[in-house]
């Protein structure tokens, strides 16, 4: 059955958790949003609308929003390359590109960002297994 690439946009999921090593951050929640690129193999059988042979997308937001939710982060690394680590479980994703936003980290910026991708590619000659927490993204850009 043939495949083709597929590319899921999560686009500006608003979230909020405790992030930051500063003592008001540790006490309050604070913005994040996520923007995420699940880059993927679609194949014929969810082309014909089979929902088994399809990537959830939902699953996947659900999963993010429970783990921000539910967790505190010291670092927007962590937090960024766990979500990255959340999109790129499905062994028919080949790229994941995650860019968390902490809206109001700096007095004079709209915000500072991070985004970490992972590349199946690069990581298919380790023994690391996509379904461990401590699947480690690269950063991409800052």
């Amino acid at each position: 059955m043939p495949s083709y690439p597929a590319i899921i946009k999560i686009t500006n999921l608003r979230l909020r958790t405790l992030i930051g090593f500063n003592p008001e951050e540790r006490t309050k929640p604070q913005d994040v949003v996520i923007n995420a690129e699940i880059h993927h193999d679609l194949n014929q059988g969810a082309m014909l609308d089979v929902i088994e042979d399809a990537l959830n997308y939902k699953t996947i937001t659900k999963k993010m929003i429970h783990h921000v939710e539910t967790n505190s982060f010291l670092l927007l690394e962590k937090l960024t390359a766990d979500l990255t680590a959340i999109c790129s479980q499905h062994p028919s994703v080949k790229r994941a590109v995650v860019t968390v936003d902490k809206p109001h980290a700096l007095r004079f910026a709209d915000s500072v960002s991070l985004t970490l991708e992972y590349d199946r590619k690069l990581h298919s000659n380790t023994q690391e297994t996509l379904n461990e927490p401590e699947h480690t993204p690269f950063s991409k850009a800052s």
